[in-house]
Parts: C-alpha cells; structure tokens; sequence
C-alpha cells in the first residue's frame, strides 16, 4: 500500500504556534471599533496562551506618540518581548521578525489594531515568508467596521486561518482531558 505524505497540516498544535499582539495601545482606545469587547477577548486569548505555555510577542507602532500596550493586557501578558516598530507590518520590522523566526513555530496568532493595516500587512508578509496567519477575528478591530471586514475577507482568500477566541482555545487543548482544560474553560465563561 503506498504511503501518503501530508505536505499541509490544517490542524493547529500548541507546539508549533506562537502568538503577536500588535499595537493595542493607549492612544488607540477611543478610536477604535467595539475596543471593550476586543480588549475583553484579547484578555481571555493571553490568559489562555499563558496557560497552554504558547509564546507570545508584542508590538507596539510608535509607543512615544501612541503609547504603551493597554494595561488591562499587559497585566495579563506578563514578561514576554515587546518590540517597537515603525512599519506597518511586523515582519518588515527586522526585531520582531528575527524573534518570530527564531521561535520555530509555523502558526502565527494575529490579534490587535487596525485590522485593516498592521494585523493584514503582517499576515501577507507571513503568508510570503511560509508561515501559516490565523486571525483572532474577536480579537482584532478598526476604526470603520467596513475596513475590518475587508481586511478579514482579503486575508482569508490570501491563505491566512480566521477564527475565534474560543475556537482557538479549544483547538489548542484538543481534549477534555487536557490539564489545562478547566482553566481554559473558565476563562472562556
């Protein structure tokens, strides 16, 4: 019988994804679409990651004139690398690319603001450089909702992952029978 080889793996394993917050920072707050709701999300996501040991990277564009990263995460997120860019994409800021291809994991975890400019831009360089983007779609926003729902439709057709809160959540644990499943699941509540 021959054997088959799976080039492409549409499953996603905590051993093999990463996370990156990019530019949820102070100045953005009142700008930005439904901010609580993805702020709140954004929370329960960096909780869950922590708890499931999955790394996480943060960016911040122009944190001398926009601000830092909101307190309500990064309270939660701890000591992780925050990296400072002036491009719009992650990738085209050589600090934070050389740490994400360092970290040696395929899946990438987008989330943060705009939707429409830094997460997308970041997700098609990704997508150029061979690593696969999954979109935390409660867990992004833009000012306009009309650029968000572009940006997600454009990066979907690109190749990029779009998915939840939750689904990632639970995807990441696979099973009930998980350590971790417990806290994942009262964070999710």
């Amino acid at each position: 019988m021959p054997t088959t080889t799976i080039t492409r793996t549409y499953r996603i394993h905590t051993e093999d994804t990463q996370a990156l917050l990019i530019d949820m920072q102070d100045k953005f707050v009142p700008h930005i679409h439904e901010m609580e709701k993805i702020t709140n999300k954004a929370r329960i996501l960096i909780a869950g990651l922590n708890a499931l040991d999955v790394p996480l990277t943060v960016n911040e564009q122009y944190p001398k004139g926009l601000g830092h990263t909101i307190a309500e995460l990064s309270a939660v997120f701890g000591d992780v690398n925050v990296f400072e860019k002036s491009a719009f994409s992650s990738v085209d800021d050589e600090s934070t690319w050389r740490h994400l291809a360092m970290q040696n994991r395929h899946h990438v975890l987008l989330f943060g603001i705009e939707t429409h400019v830094c997460v997308q831009q970041t997700a098609l360089d990704l997508l150029d450089n061979g690593m696969q983007p999954v979109i935390i779609s409660d867990a992004t926003s833009s000012r306009d909702p009309y650029d968000r729902k572009i940006a997600l439709r454009r990066m979907r057709r690109a190749g990029a992952v779009v998915t939840t809160t939750e689904a990632i959540l639970f995807e990441l644990l696979r099973s009930s029978k998980h350590p971790d499943f417990k806290v994942i699941s009262h964070l999710v509540k």
